[in-house]
């Protein structure tokens, strides 16, 4: 198999675990988060700048390469890892999730997606075969199976039909993959049903994918549900594969969907919140933009160990804001990204040393979101 989860440590009393993912270009720690190139590149950094701070999987999207600069482009050019200059492992979504967030400029039927780019307004269409070869062109590690996302909140009726076309079409997706260096995970879908997610669940067991995603959580609903969600899913899962929670970004949600049995995260918001002067710590998040930091010439956050904190000072990053320098969304979107790879990796030896849960109590004690 392209792709192989290795269990080495679980939490006794949660559901934490410790593990290792072999892919075709590397082996990499869980659990991980992996920062989101959407377009080919993490926004304002360069892959060495995210090597260098720790970064192992990066994450790309379907849907924005379809678009621009297109598949066979970058095909062409070698494959993504060529294009992007990354020699270690890519996952790249499905497109599933950015085409529902195009609202009324789609229409989903049996036989795929029919919208319109919202680039030029242009007549696009995606389904489990486009998907499936589109990312077989770019050339990630791992694929993601095409799925639908259920809105939040949702009636068990739509949610049942939703559900049961993303088995139709992960079925799909299996039967036209093609190649053998790419490994493709299922998306568990089922919105906020217990009996829908278990029946998700279970068919994509059966088709036994490399890895399994929990998708559509993360889409408006409160944490506690999501929560909640987790707690009976993620169960479901083969304990050999790895587990995929889509869309998840902040400290709380990570402990939390570590402490459920996750071993993969992805999200924008670390690089998206900086760009707004947001900084991310181990007590919550700081407005750098505040007036109260105009002479504060500490680090973002004491003892932190990004190149950010280890050469500027609060004050110097506030001015760069306030003049609207680009360099603020760099060392700022740096440290974001090094705080949730730092954190992981604290997660991590916490499991392998048998203290999750005391890891756990102390970051609750401090928190403030």
């Amino acid at each position: 198999m392209a792709i192989r989860y290795e269990l080495q440590k679980q939490c006794p009393h949660t559901g934490a675990r410790a593990g290792l993912l072999h892919t075709p270009h590397g082996t990499y720690e869980t659990p991980m988060f992996m920062p989101v190139g959407t377009q080919a590149t993490v926004k304002t950094l360069a892959p060495e700048e995210l090597k260098a701070m720790g970064s192992q999987v990066i994450l790309s999207n379907t849907y924005h390469l379809f678009l621009r600069p297109g598949a066979d482009l970058v095909e062409e050019a070698g494959g993504l890892h060529k294009f992007m200059n990354w020699d270690q492992a890519i996952l790249t979504d499905s497109g599933g999730f950015q085409v529902f967030s195009l609202g009324k400029l789609r229409k989903i039927t049996e036989e795929g997606v029919n919208f319109r780019s919202h680039l030029d307004g242009s007549k696009k269409f995606l389904s489990p075969e486009v998907a499936t070869k589109v990312q077989e062109q770019l050339g990630s590690d791992i694929m993601m199976a095409f799925d639908e996302c259920i809105p939040y909140p949702a009636d068990h009726r739509y949610a049942d039909a939703s559900t049961a076309r993303t088995t139709r079409w992960a079925e799909r997706c299996q039967e036209v993959r093609r190649s053998k260096n790419q490994g493709m995970f299922g998306i568990v879908q089922g919105g906020m049903y217990k009996d829908l997610r278990e029946r998700s669940a279970k068919e994509l067991v059966d088709m036994d994918f490399e890895g399994y995603s929990i998708g559509g959580l993360s889409v408006g609903e409160p944490h506690d549900l999501m929560y909640e969600v987790l707690e009976y899913t993620t169960p479901l899962l083969p304990t050999n594969k790895a587990r995929y929670l889509m869309g998840v970004g902040t400290a709380d949600c990570l402990v939390e969907g570590v402490a459920r049995g996750v071993d993969m995260f992805d999200c924008v918001y670390p690089t998206r919140v900086a760009r707004n002067g947001m900084a991310m710590t181990w007590k919550g998040r700081l407005n750098l933009r505040n007036a109260s930091f105009m002479r504060d010439w500490g680090p973002i956050e004491e003892g932190c160990g990004c190149y950010a904190c280890q050469n500027y000072s609060r004050a110097y990053i506030r001015h760069l804001y306030k003049a609207e320098e680009i360099l603020a969304f760099r060392l700022v979107s740096y440290h974001n990204l090094y705080f949730l790879l730092e954190f992981m990796r604290q997660m991590r030896k916490a499991i392998l040393e048998d203290r999750f849960v005391a890891f756990r109590e102390e970051f609750w004690q401090y928190f403030t979101k």
